[in-house]
């Protein structure tokens, strides 16, 4: 039996496993992003996460087939690099990712847009699995889209699936890229916390913050929004309709170009939330979608959590 492992890099958690040839999960770790520093910062934490997985499962980190990273950014395989992974604290120029695994863990390491490895997940093990064409949408820290597309990972020239920088509004509300009226200016999760302060600070009623608190957190994670919506929240409410609009508008959008069979919605707000709020997206996307009478179909990933990490180590062997 051959082990690998898999992580999935997000903008607030680190998800690592071990598998073995059947995808079977064989241990598992789970540890906070950094939230300062920079790339170096982060690969340690990676490092660590693997270490502590393995260890869980007195597994020899040294003898595994390999380890595969599903990472935001722009990935050049070949050269095991990372740059521009703007959700990640300091990230903003290339850095050596896989090398620095390999020179600390030993076996070799593959990198891999982290939602073009999930949504290739969905395909091959999870909700995707009835279509040719699919296209996954994963709301969390940002907006995330990968491309499947006559039953093979589309990746265009290693940027193809940016799906949250496409314009929703000309000239519209900041990005975290720096540009204006991105579909994740209205629907990231970073986005939705900036537009919170502002708003909260003008003295909207809202109990986000006191949540935030209350659960030892630095940043509005998806439980938090989710609480807050429980609550009725009004500022909450408020701002994931904002979102949700958005996503319907720009889900609609690259569903008008591409003709896909399915949509599915996951991420650390999507897979939260789930189907009713998947159900909301669907809706929001009839107005814009072209062949209305044939719309896809808006799925909830069913992988969850780990589909990202189980992406990551398929890109292994």
């Amino acid at each position: 039996m051959s082990l690998r492992a898999g992580v999935d890099l997000g903008g607030t958690k680190i998800q690592t496993i071990v598998v073995d040839d059947d995808y079977e999960v064989m241990a598992s770790s789970r540890r906070p992003t950094p939230t300062t520093g920079g790339p170096g910062d982060v690969a340690k934490e990676i490092i660590e996460s693997l270490r502590e997985a393995a260890g869980s499962a007195s597994i020899d980190l040294g003898k595994l087939e390999g380890i595969g990273v599903g990472s935001p950014g722009e990935i050049d395989k070949a050269k095991g690099t990372i740059s521009e992974a703007r959700n990640l604290p300091g990230w903003e120029g290339t850095y050596p990712l896989a090398a620095e695994i390999s020179k600390a863990l030993g076996p070799p390491v593959s990198l891999g847009n982290d939602v073009t490895v999930a949504t290739t997940a969905e395909f091959a093990r999870g909700a995707g699995k009835p279509y040719a064409s699919l296209l996954g949408v994963f709301w969390g820290t940002g907006v995330g889209g990968g491309l499947i597309l006559d039953g093979k990972p589309w990746l265009g020239r290693g940027g193809a699936g940016e799906i949250g920088h496409m314009v929703v509004e000309l000239d519209g509300a900041r990005c975290p890229c720096g540009r204006r009226g991105c579909m994740e200016a209205y629907a990231g999760r970073a986005a939705m916390e900036v537009r919170a302060r502002e708003l909260a600070d003008k003295g909207h009623e809202t109990d986000l913050f006191e949540l935030m608190e209350k659960r030892g957190r630095t940043r509005l994670t998806s439980g938090i929004w989710a609480r807050a919506l429980k609550r009725s929240d009004p500022l909450a409410e408020k701002l994931v309709d904002r979102a949700i609009a958005a996503l319907g508008a720009g889900v609609a959008s690259a569903v008008n170009l591409l003709d896909v069979e399915a949509v599915v919605i996951g991420g650390g707000l999507g897979d939260r939330l789930g189907a009713p709020y998947a159900e909301r997206i669907a809706a929001a996307m009839a107005p814009h979608l072209f062949a209305d009478s044939r719309p896809p179909a808006v799925l909830v990933t069913s992988l969850g959590d780990l589909g990202g990490a189980l992406g990551a180590a398929m890109l292994v062997g």
